[in-house]
């Protein structure tokens, strides 16, 4: 069953990460205390998978995503794709296309992540989540 493995929030633009025992995701608008948060947003929550992250020797969090997922090909899912984690009920919404902040921290991996950046979504439902909670396919 695929997991949460991971909880990031940004608690600035441009400062690192901070890893979370748990987060409250609020509907149309993401992680609270998240700077890139806001209503009315289809890139409300970045999901990236742990298996893309260790294929390409990165650690969790450095491509700035929300939540680290565990058995779960992020990569694969489709546009429209609702998902219950934790508490929260997310929709697929796009695919998160590598930037220039990726050339910080390796040299060329913005076109190594091409297709593998992970998927942007939005909240359709709040709730917590923690790492460790289930994440379920929605119908």
């Amino acid at each position: 069953m695929a997991r949460v493995q991971n909880l990031f929030r940004a608690p600035k633009k441009h400062v690192p990460m901070e890893e979370l025992r748990e987060a409250r995701i609020l509907a149309d608008f993401g992680l609270e205390g998240c700077a890139h948060a806001k209503p009315g947003s289809g890139r409300q929550i970045l999901l990236v998978d742990r298996e893309t992250l260790e294929a390409m020797e990165l650690q969790p969090g450095l491509l700035r995503e929300n939540i680290t997922t565990d058995g779960l090909n992020v990569n694969s899912l489709s546009i429209g794709q609702q998902l219950r984690i934790g508490e929260a009920r997310l929709e697929v919404t796009l695919v998160c296309t590598p930037c220039n902040q990726m050339e910080r921290i390796r040299q060329g991996l913005r076109k190594e992540l091409w297709g593998r950046r992970g998927m942007l979504c939005r909240v359709l439902e709040g709730g917590i989540v923690r790492p460790g909670d289930p994440i379920e396919r929605l119908l």
